[in-house]
């Protein structure tokens, strides 16, 4: 019998065949004497390349499920290829793709036409068969002595890959999103599956079709630093599964996460037979005088699922020279050169691996890192520089950004007790976001204690935050939850809007048609002060809301100061050539009234007639006049005025 035995380019081989090759040089878990798959007595094995009547298999070897008999698949002691641990569904997709290259490395035997001698050995040879044996260890985390820089502690998650560079851990091939831009981002599975292959499978895949769509919008991120440099620094804001059974960490006493509360479920409410039967009726099942007092259950976030679970892990890392802090931060670096492709990457690199930076990091699946903050303190100054922030783009909508936030905060009261304030360069993007997350544009702190310790950053948004000390940011959700209580309450004392009255007998089904209720009859009407005068004044007439836009970014744009020459007509007598350059004039004042006489059909004649008065500015005076310079400037803040209302209208 005649079987084939692929040759030692595992680059052009699919994963059934690299298995075949990961199988000859592996123990047979089942028998303890066989070192490696060979084949059985009265079977010649062939090279698929140097036979013709095997060179086509190759191409018919399609999927993991194809059974093609032509290809060595059973040892001589009984046993296949999954025995011999090279199955793939039980080392992972990772394991298969890395094993290879141990497999492959004695290239001298097929050098030396021993490629089909299955009895040969060497040193080599016995060398690798040590290194193929039973995959048993696995070092994670849990297996290097941890820093007191740990803040969160778990479960092992998965093999640390010993490729490690310059070049960070299995970074993903989708380029992370800028937290400043805020943008949704979804991730892409097969993406993350295919980085993390070794490159000489990657390069041999690239000739195929790749599923998928690569989804996520980018964001602006740090520009060129310098003494000005055009763009803030700061950037803001890559998912493994868990077991059920696992163990929550816990830190200082509490569980791992943001709240420390175990995710709560809400309960529907236990119907009686009478509200059934109302029910069906059309009548509300709400009892009279029933309230609303239970507050709705909040859904636990991605990310504070993840981190209970040990899914993820946040770490402060600095650079102390130690093996495990190097891989993080290296770690952190490529993920800020991935967002910021403008930037320069010895800069950040230069920044991240400073003895002055600090850091906190999320990590999974080992070292992986996918989400970051550095950071430097300024001790006696009372304050530090965030200097980046950001996640990986596949993970964003989990919430990685607040929660990251939120453990810094409680690392530096824990580091630093006295240090209450944090300050940072943000472009227009990430404003919101930091907005969000307690930052203000309004600088509380003296600039005499800042200034010439951070970096100026042009085009960019200095913010400040200033931590309060009773408030637990690791606990947040309690604390929200006794202020929602504390207003209901009071609204209950103020108001009756929270109990529910019956439906009106008069429309049940089977009532007669026709009927009229009179309003001071309806239960509860009354209790709210209403009266008639109150319906008639419901039913005047609502402002148009598009008339109401154009008048509300007109008067932004008259109260600018430097709309003096912009709010009346040019008179002809101070500019007599005007109208011959100018054949379309146009003033502020003049779309006042068209806005008053309702003459605008459509917004954006409106639109254009603002930018009429733009352009005619330009058109006429140098750009080098002080009327080019103000009408520039009120165009760039009538764009941003434009896109802020229409995106709060949407």
């Amino acid at each position: 019998m005649k079987v084939a035995y692929p040759s030692a380019q595992y680059e052009r081989l699919d994963t059934p065949l690299i298995s075949l090759k990961i199988a000859r040089h592996s123990p047979c878990s089942l028998c303890s004497d066989c070192p490696g798959l060979h084949p059985p007595a009265r079977v010649d094995v062939v090279d698929d390349q140097n036979d013709s009547s095997l060179a086509d298999l190759i191409d018919h070897y399609g999927s993991d499920d194809e059974e093609v008999s032509s290809y060595l698949e059973t040892c001589s002691c009984g046993h296949g290829v999954k025995e011999h641990n090279a199955d793939e569904l039980k080392l992972g997709r990772k394991s298969v793709s890395v094993r290879p290259n141990l497999a492959t490395k004695p290239r001298h035997v097929q050098d030396s036409g021993r490629l089909l001698d299955f009895d040969y050995t060497d040193d080599d040879i016995s060398s690798l068969r040590k290194q193929m044996g039973h995959p048993k260890s696995q070092v994670s985390l849990a297996t290097v002595d941890p820093s007191p820089g740990y803040l969160q502690t778990g479960p092992p998650q998965s093999p640390v890959s010993s490729e490690l560079s310059e070049v960070p851990l299995q970074p993903s091939k989708k380029r992370p999103i800028s937290l400043s831009s805020l943008s949704d981002a979804d991730g892409n599975d097969e993406e993350d599956e295919e980085e993390d292959k070794p490159l000489a499978v990657r390069m041999s895949m690239t000739s195929r079709p790749v599923s998928g769509k690569r989804a996520g919008k980018q964001g602006p991120g740090k520009k060129v630093p310098g003494k000005k440099s055009k763009k803030s620094h700061t950037i803001a804001p890559g998912a493994s599964t868990s077991s059920n059974d696992e163990k929550p960490s816990a830190v200082n006493g509490r569980v791992n996460g943001i709240n420390g509360n175990e995710s709560r479920i809400k309960v529907e409410d236990k119907m009686d037979e009478g509200q059934l039967t109302r029910l069906t009726a059309g009548v509300p099942v709400d009892a009279v005088g029933r309230s609303s007092n239970g507050l709705p259950a909040r859904t636990e976030k991605p990310s504070t699922v993840e981190l209970r679970r040990g899914v993820i892990q946040i770490a402060a890392v600095e650079n102390d020279k130690q093996a495990r802090s190097l891989i993080i931060l290296t770690g952190l670096k490529t993920l800020f050169q991935k967002q910021l492709p403008k930037m320069p990457r010895e800069y950040i690199a230069r920044l991240v691996y400073d003895a002055n930076s600090k850091s906190l990091a999320i990590i999974k699946r080992g070292y992986k890192v996918v989400g970051g903050i550095c950071y430097r303190p300024f001790p006696h100054r009372g304050f530090a520089e965030i200097v980046f922030f950001a996640t990986n783009s596949a993970d964003q909508e989990k919430g990685y950004g607040g929660m990251l936030m939120d453990h810094f905060k409680a690392h530096i009261r824990k580091t630093y007790p006295k240090m209450m304030h944090f300050l940072t360069y943000a472009d227009n993007y990430a404003v919101g976001y930091f907005e969000k997350q307690g930052f203000s544009k309004d600088i509380s702190l003296d600039r005499s204690v800042w200034a010439g310790y951070i970096k100026d950053y042009e085009g960019g948004t200095i913010m400040q935050c200033t931590m309060l000390p009773k408030i637990d940011y690791l606990d947040k959700q309690a604390v929200f939850k006794i202020q929602q209580e504390a207003v209901m309450t009071k609204i209950r004392q103020m108001s009756k809007s929270h109990i529910v009255h019956p439906g009106l007998p008069q429309f049940q089904p089977g009532a007669p048609p026709d009927v009229t209720v009179d309003p001071k009859d309806v239960p509860g009407l009354r209790e709210t002060g209403w009266s008639p005068e109150m319906a008639a004044t419901a039913r005047l007439p609502v402002k148009n809301s598009v008339k109401a836009l154009m008048e509300k970014l007109l008067q932004e744009l008259e109260s600018e100061p430097r709309s003096w020459a912009f709010r009346t007509p040019v008179d002809p007598l101070d500019v007599p050539d005007y109208f011959d350059i100018v054949k379309h004039p146009m003033d502020l004042s003049t779309i006042q009234h068209k806005i008053s006489s309702n003459q605008y059909k459509a917004f954006d004649s409106f639109v254009d007639d603002v930018q009429l008065i733009f352009d005619n500015c330009r058109l006429y005076n140098p750009e080098s006049t002080v009327y080019a310079k103000n009408a520039r400037f009120l165009d760039q803040l009538f764009q941003s005025l434009l896109s802020k209302h229409l995106k709060q209208d949407k």
